[in-house]
């Protein structure tokens, strides 16, 4: 209809299928699978990742059939209003809201340690006040405690970058999806491949220490 606003169908098969695996392979990947599998479930991680997977492929499984069913834009907020009603579409959505902004802090505080460290490397050191999240989570206190810091400036500038190529358009943010997925299974298969001369056998023993 004339004057009806409809969305653009630009992504492809690739673009769509970038999309699904940098959704479900995140960046807690890289930031936190050293961590959990040193301070907490040891070499049974890899059963971890077993059981995720299982969970993702279900979780996967309910949006292709969803998908099917009520072939409308909005997601879970969509799917929800068709078979819950409305109520339970408006919990969903800002459930919605809620998971996207933590998750984003999370990755954005992530990639700034990265970038910290990755600076440090040619002796450039940004101000600790600047490059680090003001609080931060002490797992001895079991609380939160004040970093001294004032903001985490690489964090903010990432998500500013991120939010201004949204803006641009969704072709363009397609192909910067493309290229870091890309970037992101290479890297992951790289590790894989060298790491895997310098398996230790005796390192999976105890296997779940914890």
């Amino acid at each position: 209809m004339e004057g009806e606003n409809r969305l653009r169908r630009i992504l492809g098969p690739v673009s769509l299928s970038s999309l699904g695996i940098g959704s479900t392979i995140g960046a807690g990947i890289f930031v936190l699978t050293g961590l959990a599998a040193h301070d907490k479930a040891g070499p049974a991680l890899i059963l971890s990742y077993v059981v995720s997977g299982v969970a993702c492929l279900f979780a996967a499984l309910c949006y292709a059939e969803l998908a099917s069913m009520v072939p409308v834009a909005g997601s879970s907020y969509t799917y929800a209003y068709a078979t819950m009603g409305e109520l339970f579409a408006w919990i969903i959505g800002w459930d919605l809201v809620l998971e996207y902004a933590v998750a984003a802090a999370t990755v954005a505080n992530g990639w700034s340690e990265y970038f910290s460290s990755f600076l440090s490397v040619f002796g450039l050191n940004l101000p600790m006040f600047i490059a680090k999240a003001p609080f931060d989570y002490n797992p001895e206190l079991g609380r939160l405690v004040a970093t001294g810091a004032v903001m985490d400036l690489p964090a903010i500038l990432v998500t500013g970058l991120i939010t201004l190529l949204l803006v641009i358009g969704i072709r363009e943010s397609a192909r910067a999806n493309n290229l870091m997925v890309g970037i992101k299974i290479t890297v992951i298969l790289f590790v894989i491949a060298v790491g895997a001369f310098y398996v230790k056998p005796e390192n999976w023993h105890p296997f779940a220490p914890f």
